[in-house]
């Protein structure tokens, strides 16, 4: 994957790329497509994966101890974007190529299991309908913050102040719940959606990530 990310800029995630990709390792396509059998297409996955991997491996040197919760997930989620800086118009080109109807459920996934390592890396233990939540708001916050980092052409922070604000925005939804709770009839209503909603429970460890997700062993 990452012998195509000199070409991404250019050619985006097309079959060229793969193609050079292939022969700057000196390995013929036929043989690379037991490896990636989706072409490109699999190598946009695994820059997803990739940057993932990294910002894993970033946090593990930040102290998340002494941070608010609140700003355990900001911090993650700018590590997230800093780890694949050096890379921005392949970054650009990745949005394009995931926005594509073909690939669009492909994109969704890898923004969903995005957050859904940010959470775990966090050590949320959420077993019922809030694992949900967490994720699809996550993946809303990490969504629209890339795209404000684009057009970030300054130090950087914007972005974080710009993921602050998105961030106290999702953080704001369980100020409402409790003081939706002290008004008149408010607990009782409450109370009814939550004995709804709790018997949503969190995938099995055997299909953790995207919900109805599979992995690409699978696929293949």
């Amino acid at each position: 994957m990452e012998m195509a990310l000199r070409d991404v800029p250019f050619e985006g995630w097309s079959a060229s790329t793969f193609n050079h990709a292939c022969a700057s390792l000196d390995i013929g396509p036929e043989r690379a497509r037991l490896a990636c059998p989706r072409g490109a297409l699999d190598l946009a996955v695994e820059f997803q994966r990739w940057g993932d991997r990294r910002m894993a491996e970033e946090l593990e040197q930040v102290n998340l101890d002494q941070m608010r919760y609140s700003e355990r997930v900001a911090t993650a989620v700018e590590v997230r974007i800093s780890v694949v800086a050096e890379h921005r118009e392949v970054v650009r080109r990745t949005i394009a190529y995931f926005s594509l109807p073909t690939n669009g459920s492909l994109g969704a996934q890898a923004l969903w299991r995005t957050a859904d390592d940010i959470w775990n890396l966090l050590g949320d233990t959420s077993e019922d309908y809030n694992w949900y939540t967490k994720r699809a708001l996550l993946s809303g916050v990490i969504g629209s913050s890339v795209l404000y980092w684009l057009g970030d052409t300054g130090s950087g922070i914007r972005t974080r102040e710009f993921i602050d604000r998105r961030i106290r925005d999702v953080m704001m939804i369980e100020s409402v719940k409790k003081r939706f709770r002290g008004l008149p009839g408010g607990p009782r209503i409450l109370d009814a959606a939550d004995g709804l909603l709790g018997r949503i429970r969190a995938p099995g460890d055997w299909k953790r990530g995207y919900p109805g997700w599979v992995s690409r062993g699978d696929q293949q």
